[in-house]
């Protein structure tokens, strides 16, 4: 099967067929860098992420570009309000998000641009739409896109000019000639950042970041675009409107974007109090646990948190690291048909769920096979681990996952102790100092496995 990518373009699956064969050019709209990172961020970008891994495992070679949004509206608000530079906020937050997709093992993308650092394409951009009669420059000096120039515009969204106008409003302080028309450059004003251009000290607008951004570093036309669903309208449809219009050439093949995050089937968000960072969520789940929970439900549908959720990824780790432990090295093999099962859940649409249920498919086969032939549930164990590479996951040694979680202050040789404690007890047909010994370490959340080894443990 070929991979088959829902295209937000069309609104269906559509076969992959990349512009130059055998790579793959990909842009993703990543962070605004004025707050740590959210839920919904951290699903944007692990899903893309998996895309990414996914990719180079069919043996593509890809340019994956993320971009880090620098300059805008509420960097400059927040930085005010901080009373210091925005460049000194960007920094910090920055340096956050990096903490904590290393964390969510997260990829690094090939290229990580920032808007700060392109503003010779932006303001080129600017001067080519207005030279190619897409935008103009109010007397106050900014500049504005004019949406009614684009005959295409609403081709991704799905919404046509005359129904946005009906709903548009315009302030009488402002100059557009249009309700619809949007800012690509803003007229300096007091307590902000300001670049030089032709039409006088200012900055860029958002859309227009992305834009310059990416045909820098890809070319006019590319093969995969992506973001969260929120960002269709207007964001990625302006993009569109703002590269066709500059460049004169089809933009991008294929859009792509993840639905929305929901807690307690609510949205979240700040005004609920239901809005967490991914900073708060790792303090009770290790990022694992996130990483794989977020895997748990199609990239395009709704993920809806909460603990029940999060608790069910912890037992499926389990259940994933228990089957890979005490297992020998080998070479993957052995599991050809899982290794199909998985791949063609992954092509079709990147379906991640249906590529996990392969692979718990595959445990039990494991977990047979490690009673009789000991190697050939190991060959099957490493083509496990091949799979979970795919997806960022059960790359971790098994003895330390299963033994990492929270234990309430007792350390490893502390839990050996008591456990050759029980062990002399059973020896000793002390039974009911055994139990004693495991109730003890149960009510530390630490659980014992008794088997033909011997004793293992693992925390809870």
């Amino acid at each position: 099967m070929s991979l088959q990518i829902y295209n937000d373009l069309h609104n269906k699956k559509e076969e992959f067929q990349p512009i130059e064969p055998g790579r793959v050019r990909m842009y993703v709209c990543g962070m605004t860098v004025y707050d740590y990172c959210h839920l919904g961020h951290a699903r944007m970008i692990v899903v893309f992420d998996v895309v990414y891994r996914y990719l180079q495992a069919k043996g593509y070679d890809v340019t994956y570009v993320r971009n880090i949004t620098d300059i805008d509206d509420k960097i400059i608000q927040r930085a005010n309000e901080r009373s210091e530079s925005f460049t000194e906020l960007t920094r910090h937050f920055i340096d956050a998000m990096h903490q904590d997709l290393d964390a969510l093992g997260v990829l690094p993308p090939t290229i990580e641009p920032r808007a700060t650092g392109h503003m010779p394409e932006i303001l080129e951009m600017i001067e080519r739409l207005i030279d190619n009669g897409h935008a103009y420059v109010t007397d106050s000096g900014d500049v504005y896109y004019s949406v009614t120039s684009f005959k295409d515009y609403g081709q991704l969204s799905g919404k046509s000019i005359e129904d946005l106008k009906a709903g548009a409003r315009v302030e009488s302080s402002e100059e557009k000639r249009d309700p619809l028309d949007f800012a690509l450059w803003k007229a300096a004003k007091p307590d902000e950042p300001t670049w030089d251009s032709p039409w006088g000290k200012g900055r860029p607008g958002w859309h227009i970041e992305c834009s310059a951004m990416s045909t820098k570093v890809l070319g006019t036309t590319f093969d995969i675009h992506g973001g969260g669903a929120d960002l269709i309208f207007p964001h990625h449809e302006n993009e569109i409107a703002q590269s066709e219009g500059a460049t004169c050439h089809h933009f991008v093949n294929y859009w792509m974007h993840n639905g929305f995050v929901r807690v307690n089937e609510e949205k979240m968000s700040k005004s609920l109090g239901n809005f967490f960072t991914i900073r708060e969520i790792m303090r009770q789940y290790r990022p694992e646990e996130i990483r794989y929970f977020i895997l748990t439900s199609h990239y395009r549908s709704p993920l809806n948190y909460d603990e029940e959720h999060l608790l069910n990824a912890r037992q499926a780790l389990t259940r994933f690291y228990t089957t890979l432990r005490g297992l020998p090295q080998a070479e993957p093999g052995g599991a050809e048909e899982y290794v199909r099962a998985f791949n063609k859940a992954m092509d079709d649409d990147f379906n991640t769920p249906e590529a996990l249920a392969a692979m718990f498919d595959l445990v039990r086969e494991i977990n047979k096979a490690r009673i009789g032939d000991a190697q050939k549930a190991a060959h099957m164990a490493a083509e496990l681990k091949r799979m979970g590479s795919i997806l960022g996951i059960l790359q971790d040694d098994p003895e330390q996952w299963l033994r990492g979680g929270n234990a309430e202050g007792l350390q490893d040789e502390e839990i050996e102790t008591l456990i050759q404690q029980r062990l002399d007890a059973k020896a000793g047909k002390n039974w009911a100092e055994a139990d004693r010994i495991r109730d003890e370490l149960k009510s530390k959340r630490i659980v014992l496995e008794d088997g033909a080894g011997g004793t293992t443990w693992r925390r809870e």
